[in-house]
């Protein structure tokens, strides 16, 4: 029986254009990053680097690169927030059937972006019995230890929660531990059907 869903963020409820921040890059004719700020751009995710730190990277390896624009393209992948995911996990929330958490690989810019423009992110925010980020505890996924930190923190069995993850690397290391996994595919499926796409496990 499920007993917690643990949800992604980032095509989940937001939605996102994950080749926008590329693309946006090669117009300033950087056409390809190098290992070390891939490398960088996990460590930003994790909190270990600051936001005014990954633009001096990124401008330093860069020169042609300013500021304004390193943001404007870093926050390009970010789209809309469709307000109906909200009202289906209000409605989740309300009914108190289930541990709702959030657990999310994201960044400080990100999520100050996300804040300024998604008028209701603190009623998302409120749903949750907790909302983990990854910048904000020092881990991401797919790595176990971010998986095994949730279980351990609010002592759940990694067969009654549900992972809900757009990455199949993510789902991959949620099942492995022993969750059930819904690696949703956002071109042709919505969170708010969960229950007849995952009825099997309710």
């Amino acid at each position: 029986m499920i007993k917690t869903i643990i949800f992604d963020f980032g095509d989940v409820f937001i939605n996102l254009d994950k080749d926008a921040t590329q693309q946006n890059l090669e117009k300033i004719q950087i056409k390809e990053l190098p290992e070390h700020i891939h490398s960088r751009n996990r460590d930003y995710e994790q909190g270990f680097v600051t936001s005014d730190e990954i633009s001096d990277i990124y401008r330093t390896e860069f020169p042609q690169l300013q500021h304004r624009d390193f943001i404007d393209s870093w926050n390009s992948i970010l789209l809309d927030f469709p307000e109906y995911r909200l009202q289906f996990l209000q409605k989740l929330a309300e009914k108190k059937k289930f541990e709702l958490i959030l657990l999310s690989n994201t960044n400080e810019n990100h999520i100050e972006n996300i804040k300024s423009r998604v008028a209701f992110y603190e009623d998302f925010k409120k749903c949750f019995d907790a909302f983990y980020l990854s910048h904000e505890i020092g881990m991401r996924k797919p790595n176990p230890e971010i998986f095994e930190f949730v279980l351990e923190q609010h002592e759940l069995k990694a067969e009654e929660c549900l992972f809900i993850d757009d990455t199949a690397e993510n789902t991959e290391a949620a099942a492995a531990l022993g969750m059930h996994v819904w690696n949703l595919e956002p071109t042709r499926e919505d969170v708010i059907d969960l229950f007849t796409t995952k009825k099997e496990l309710f």
